[in-house]
């Protein structure tokens, strides 16, 4: 029963340059955890505020000394001497003294940090494995514990590709029955093989904040083509081998009640929209459509389920923001049949951890998925092997930020088959 003897942060810098929040907590048994937050670009407005200093002369306002001075003014005094095991208390108290619906005083960077901080100073004191650690808090099922499903971000648009496209990720995903390493082997192989075909078409091969390819193009639908073709040129079936997804973040292109993409001239209404959808799914097979419709245009969302459900898995991320509330009402609307969980837009691991089961329990498929403004900390992978996601969404198959997810489920997939 090892308890909080001290509580340190630092202001670094995540992978777009941008300050977050690094924290260590140390117990008095002289276990270590030390913590980093993410941050998103494509953020949705029911998400947990990720305090920012706003002071210009500081990293054009995006600072986080504000943050770190509540943690140390207020969380460290309020945890200290507390028993690190106790992860529900621990948060608790840290969503209580904050007393916002987002987190918006203390700030769900500061409090994310210091609650994944204290996980992991308290799994290495119980001398677990982060993610056996984290089983502990979840209500148990039949299912053995598994590798998840990675979906391969490769071709980058919206925000995260400067807007080269409208859709915001186009992703490559392995057949389930494949083993995780397996997966990754043939989602590297797909990239460069994107790659070749990209240069191969006088396409610029430069990439977006998470790792995939950002080439200028014509139309959303031109990324699909080719990266359709990049799978036949790696000697694998398109709709056998690997699935195409697509993570369109509407809400990006998304104006006064209408939708407007490249490939249409004229404005779109939500049935205009899922009506192209379905023509892309007919044409492509997509296996996965998240955030296709604008994150309150609830009749939209219900329109897309009901006409693709079937086929394609509908996905709510901004829709629900990782919200107990937003999912309740998602599922009671009938508008989805998986969802996006991310810690950071709830702001406490135990938070996350009920809203993954309340999503299992109502029979979705759950996506762990990282931010696009990622560190090198590797927690979310330990956390979706924790809450047995079906799908993880890590980026593309490069860059120091997102390799540490991937070669983290390796060393995970290692150590599950000694268990």
């Amino acid at each position: 029963m090892a308890k909080i003897k001290q509580i340190n942060s630092r202001e670094i810098l995540n992978a777009k340059g941008e300050p977050t929040i690094e924290t260590t907590v140390i117990l008095n048994d002289g276990a270590v955890g030390i913590a980093s937050a993410p941050s998103g670009t494509s953020v949705g407005k029911y998400e947990a505020v990720d305090l920012k200093d706003n002071d210009e002369k500081r990293y054009q306002g995006k600072g986080v000394l504000n943050a770190i001075t509540n943690i140390d003014k207020i969380l460290s005094p309020l945890l200290v001497g507390m028993d690190a095991s106790n992860q529900q208390l621990i948060d608790k108290k840290m969503i209580e003294i904050d007393g916002t619906v987002n987190k918006s005083k203390i700030g769900g960077n500061a409090i994310l940090s210091v609650s994944i901080a204290v996980a992991k100073a308290s799994a290495r004191s119980a001398v677990l494995p982060l993610f056996l650690y984290l089983r502990e808090y979840v209500k148990k099922d039949d299912q053995q514990l598994k590798i998840p499903t990675p979906c391969f971000n490769v071709i980058n648009g919206g925000k995260h590709g400067g807007k080269s496209i409208d859709f915001q990720e186009f992703l490559v995903i392995p057949a389930t029955s494949k083993k995780y390493s397996e997966s990754l082997e043939i989602g590297t192989r797909v990239y460069f093989s994107l790659k070749k075909v990209i240069e191969n078409n006088n396409l610029s091969s430069l990439v977006g904040f998470e790792g995939g390819f950002s080439p200028k193009l014509t139309s959303n639908q031109d990324a699909l083509i080719l990266i359709k073709k990049a799978i036949e040129e790696s000697n694998l079936r398109a709709g056998f081998d690997m699935f195409l997804g697509i993570d369109a973040a509407s809400d990006s292109f998304y104006n006064e009640n209408k939708y407007i993409i490249k490939d249409k001239s004229t404005t779109l209404t939500s049935k205009d929209l899922v009506a192209f959808y379905k023509m892309v799914n007919e044409q492509f097979h997509l296996l996965y459509l998240e955030d296709g419709l604008s994150e309150d245009d609830w009749d939209g969302w219900k329109e897309l389920y009901t006409t693709m459900s079937t086929q394609t898995m509908i996905v709510g991320d901004d829709l629900v923001a990782t919200n107990p509330f937003r999912l309740s009402e998602a599922i009671s609307k009938n508008a989805i049949s998986a969802v996006i969980i991310k810690p950071n837009q709830i702001g406490t691991i135990i938070e996350a951890l009920a809203v993954a089961e309340m999503a299992k329990q109502a029979g979705l498929k759950v996506i762990v998925s990282h931010r696009s403004g990622e560190t090198n900390d590797d927690f979310i992978a330990d956390f979706a092997v924790s809450v047995n996601a079906d799908y993880v969404k890590f980026g593309a198959p490069v860059r120091g930020e997102r390799v540490a997810k991937y070669n983290r489920l390796l060393a995970i997939e290692s150590q599950l088959k000694s268990l």
